[in-house]
């Protein structure tokens, strides 16, 4: 006798499960079990993971959930058919949608809307028929009875009340294992998420618990020991009416913007030729004709046209509202997407591969990425929304799962370690944390992890790693349809008001190759535009992005030095290292910049020999019959598209089949996926006549993108972004830095080095005042007549937005402010409000120095009642002003910068007798020499692709210095190196290509030295 697990969650029932689908599939399938239901609660969001399991090792899995009504039973689900599916995931929806995130409210009345799926009623001990009768109700004959067996001693009592109700209610009845778990190892890990979801310690959880570990995937000879055959053969029939597979589900994206006359076909194709009119006035070259034709027959064969004209839509709406925005990614692989404006790049221009975005073979949704202004967003979405409604239109889920830090403290809770010791460990871990490190990282707390508390501590929090912890929303992956998104998948609230999110997440919707459009936020794009109305407005004339040119030598030799703080993509550490070396001369060379520091070409050993045939031409080999797809890189590959296009030229491939390499180069680490294709790449080769010792370095390299390389479309379109920021802040710094500034927090750096950067390219910066800053970053008249840079009121810490536009208000409508009292009852200041512009120095021409600002910030304050109007005054109190620390230290708390002095200025006369010299002393330095250098921590980052290395930025009075710290030095000194604000480092100074950098050897903390510094340094992967 064989038998179907019809009740079974997962761990996507939030602190109910403890396995991952996955698990329990392939447990289900070493049992012989025939088929598996995933019934997660008032949940669908792990079935997709369940299917690709269940798909690959042949079991049949049923869609279902488990719900319990408001004051009612509870039941099971399951999805006999597609219309039975719609049922469900409307259901849930229903209930969703009117609780807050993370919670249902299931109505009685609500069951009807899923009557076509199968009903399983779990009846509680002593629960009476009346319960169930509601239940047959509504389902009739598709109604069944589950009985568990607990294992408790009391099973044969329980079965004997189970076969009364099943008579009473004439329905059959059927074994269940109501399964948690996958196997009964899992036990102690589900008792700790019982313990986080009741909110107590896992010792008071008593009888809340389960009562033992059964619920857990039998073998079979075990559950014919516990049920009687009739129970388990039922499980078989209930199983064999379920034939619903989620490769059923389609949908179609909304048709009304079609208009009457028109079909999506013709309307898609005017708009194609009409932006194509657009882009080449001087007549559409037969060419990008020829191409868009092409383009248009696989959109109208595969169904996608109204997919295009959604996004086309989109992009106009935002264009037409002065939004800032880009397609970027396999987008900009498609002249249709470029002649429709969705993306800027010329695929023709930057020798792009169409089938990098769809193909014949691969019959895959197409992806498009179009990245929007990131303070402006919102309102694209809320677009989106107002079109299509929130039943027709929701953004994609994000599973959030349990990393190092949080599984820590999550399992300490539950086991009641003591809050010290979990923030000991906690505090120790860094960002790039693997969990075979955890012990290391409790020894150096001081704890013993063989201690057996602590141990088991360790161990379930190692186990709880990767877990699903929540479902949060994607960052602007949008699910647009003809009818209600529930119709397809269940819709939830997000925690965001206004905004509703689907069960799955961007893997899930490509795994069924459903349709989806990324609204995404870009940072660069505000400040782009932010920039150009700074600059229209300074110049007295409108200025958009056309106007800037596509060369100018100065940006070039700009960018050749490395002096690219601020701008986009080409400004981190790696990057700046890599300039002086590649000497870009012209934008294609901006492509490949934006391409090369990327964990691909690093790892596929890239870098050096395409540098090396650079700096000399002569010595470029392009391999015979890959001119087409290597010339541009001098014979290199450093895009997925080369690769792409080396597997067609060289080995064979059909373009489809090539896209399929590059889909498996993103997941080749995780299973293997790559390796089915190195025998066709290599015999394929051999064939046409290469050599195998050349298949076999490009087989390497493709194993190197399977790292992380980019696709050349995707570098193009930031390339284009990249060019237009360098322009801008070589011609228009004071401006560029500005709009930097009124749009954070966005990019690689902190507002005190993009202050720094203006003063060091000779813009005048004015601190923030009351009597002349707005809320923004302005320009103001400087010397000689370029732009000064004023600070606005959105750099100081805890001023309310609302404060600082009525102060702005105030002064631009009756003039400067007479005394801090004037200024509170003009802009209607409350006390904290005032405080925090005298912490900032901001009240300086009203009130002096910042002792005395605060002392009048703390004074009577607006009067009321019958003196309303009037000041209120007190005695004046001359207060000592603070000493220049003091004042750079309260600069950094108010705005995390300060116009003074750098704070290691002070220190230096202290620092020159320990032999500590400035950052810009090492430009005279010779190569190779022991240096000491000390400066505040802008910045550290650990790349995956640099085998532990860890990378640091210090800056003082004179500059910056990059340190790499290797990873003996890193576990030597890592509280050190991880933690403080300040440092004293020496190491041996290295110079390569005009690039200088120092390897550490022995830190040292000036914390203590310094003060009250917040935190300044932006940590990255």
């Amino acid at each position: 006798m064989s038998y179907a697990e019809l009740v079974c969650q997962s761990a996507f029932s939030f602190q109910q499960g403890a396995s991952q689908p996955g698990e329990l599939v392939a447990r289900a399938q070493a049992l012989g079990y025939p088929a598996l239901a995933l019934t997660d609660e008032a949940s669908l969001a792990g079935v997709v993971r369940a299917w690709q399991a269940a798909r690959e090792g042949g079991l049949k899995l049923i869609v279902g959930s488990r719900l319990r009504v408001q004051n009612g039973p509870q039941l099971v689900l399951l999805v006999p058919d597609r219309a039975a599916y719609s049922g469900l995931s409307g259901l849930i929806t229903r209930a969703r949608r009117r609780s807050a995130k993370g919670d249902y409210r299931l109505l009685a009345d609500d069951l009807p809307q899923a009557r076509e799926c199968l009903a399983i009623w779990l009846p509680e001990d002593g629960e009476p028929a009346a319960a169930g009768e509601g239940l047959r109700a509504v389902f009739g004959e598709r109604l069944w009875i589950g009985h568990r067996a607990r294992c408790d001693g009391r099973d044969g009592e329980r079965l004997a009340a189970r076969e009364a109700l099943a008579r009473q209610l004439d329905r059959p009845l059927l074994a269940c294992g109501e399964v948690l778990y996958h196997a009964r190892g899992r036990r102690a890990l589900h008792d700790v998420l019982s313990s986080l979801r009741l909110g107590r310690p896992l010792q008071d959880c008593g009888l809340a618990l389960e009562a033992n570990g059964e619920r857990h995937l039998r073998s079979l000879e075990s559950l014919r020991r516990l049920y009687p055959p009739a129970l388990l053969a039922e499980t078989l029939r209930v199983a064999e009416h379920c034939r619903f597979r989620l490769e059923e589900l389609r949908y179609t994206y909304p048709q009304e913007l079609v208009p009457a006359g028109e079909t999506p076909a013709s309307w898609l194709r005017r708009l194609s030729l009409e932006g194509a009119a657009r882009r080449w006035p001087q007549g559409i070259p037969a060419a990008q004709r020829q191409q868009i034709e092409h383009e248009l027959q696989l959109i109208t064969a595969m169904g996608w046209e109204a997919f295009f004209l959604t996004v086309e839509d989109i992009v106009r709406w935002a264009r037409a509202r002065g939004i800032l925005c880009q397609g970027r990614g396999s987008a900009a692989n498609s002249t249709v997407c470029y002649a429709l404006g969705i993306t800027e790049v010329d695929p023709a221009r930057a020798h792009l591969l169409f089938e990098r975005f769809l193909s014949r073979e691969r019959a895959e949704a197409p992806d498009i990425d179009v990245d929007f202004e990131h303070q402006r967003r919102e309102e694209v979405i809320q677009y989106v929304y107002a079109k299509y409604g929130r039943e027709r239109a929701a953004l994609a889920a994000t599973v959030i799962h349990y990393r190092p830090k949080l599984a820590l403290r999550d399992v300490g809770r539950a086991l009641a370690i003591e809050p010290d010791l979990v923030e000991a460990v906690s505090r120790r871990l860094s960002w790039w944390d693997r969990p075979e490190t955890l012990p290391e990282r409790m020894r150096a707390a001081g704890l013993d992890p063989q201690d057996p508390r602590l141990a088991r501590w360790l161990r379930l929090a190692r186990e709880l790693l990767d877990f699903p912890r929540h479902l949060s929303q994607h960052v602007g992956g949008f699910i647009i349809a003809d009818r209600a998104v529930s119709d397809l998948v269940p819709v939830e609230n997000a925690a965001m008001p206004e905004r509703s999110i689907i069960q799955w997440d961007k893997d899930d919707l490509e795994a069924l190759g459903l349709l989806k459009v990324d609204i995404l936020a870009l940072g660069m794009l505000s400040a782009i535009r932010r920039t150009l109305e700074l600059v229209s407005r300074w110049q007295g004339r409108p200025m958009g992005l056309a106007d800037i040119p596509a060369d100018c030598p100065a940006t070039f030799a700009m960018i050749r030095r490395a002096e690219t703080l601020g701008v986009f993509q080409i400004e981190s550490r790696a990057q700046q290292a890599m300039l002086p070396r590649l000497q870009p001369e012209c934008f294609y060379d901006l492509v490949i910049q934006v391409a090369i520091v990327r964990p691909g070409p690093i790892q596929g050993g890239m870098v050096h020999p395409y540098l090396r045939a650079r700096q000399n031409p002569q010595s470029a080999v392009v391999p015979p019959g890959l001119e087409s797809a290597l010339q541009r890189t001098l014979g290199v590959p450093i895009f997925q598209e080369q690769v792409m296009q080396i597997a067609v030229l060289a080995a064979g491939f059909s373009a489809g089949e090539a896209d399929q390499v590059r889909r498996s180069m993103a997941a080749w680490k995780r299973n293997g996926g790559l390796e089915k294709f190195r025998e066709r790449l290599l015999s394929g080769m051999a064939a046409r006549g290469y050599d195998p010792a050349f298949g076999e370095r490009i087989y390497q390299m493709v194993l190197g993108f399977g790292s992380y390389g980019f696709p050349e479309s995707h570098a193009a379109s930031f390339a284009l972004l990249a060019w237009a920021s360098c322009w801008l802040k070589c011609h228009h710094p004071a401006a560029f830095i500005a709009a930097l500034l009124n749009s954070q927090p966005m990019g690689f750096y902190p507002p005190s080095m993009l202050v720094g950067e203006a003063r060091r390219v000779g813009v005048e910066v004015r601190p923030v005042e009351v009597q002349a800053s707005l809320v923004d970053c302005s320009l103001e008249p400087g010397p000689g007549g370029a732009p000064a840079l004023r600070l606005g009121f959105n750099q100081i810490n805890g001023l309310t937005a609302a404060a600082a536009a009525r102060i702005e208000a105030a002064r631009l409508a009756e003039g400067p402010f007479r005394s801090t009292t004037d200024l509170l009852r003009r802009a209607a200041l409350d006390r904290r409000d005032l405080d925090a512009l005298a912490r900032a120095d901001a009240l300086h021409s009203l009130a002096g120095h910042r002792r005395q600002a605060r002392w009048q910030a703390l004074g009577p304050g607006r009067l009321e009642g019958l003196l309303a109007g009037s000041e209120a005054r007190e005695a004046a109190v001359a207060l000592p002003a603070p000493e220049e620390g003091e004042e750079i230290v309260a600069d950094y708390q108010s705005t995390g910068l300060t116009l003074r002095r750098h704070p290691l200025a002070l220190l230096r006369p202290r620092l020159a007798q320990l032999g500590v010299v400035p950052c810009a002393a090492l430009a005279t330095r010779a190569a190779r020499q022991r240096t000491r250098v000390a400066g505040l921590v802008m910045f550290r980052q650990r790349p995956a692709s640099a085998k532990g290395i860890l990378f640091m930025t210090l800056e003082d009075e004179s500059g910056i210095v990059n340190l790499i710290v290797r990873p003996a030095l890193l576990e030597a000194q890592r509280e050190l190196v991880v933690g403080a604000q300040c440092l004293a480092v020496e190491g041996e100074l290295q110079r390569q290509d005009g690039v200088t950098h120092l390897i550490a050897g022995r830190f040292k903390s000036l914390d203590a030295e310094l003060g009250a510094l917040p935190g300044l340094s932006r940590d990255f992967r």
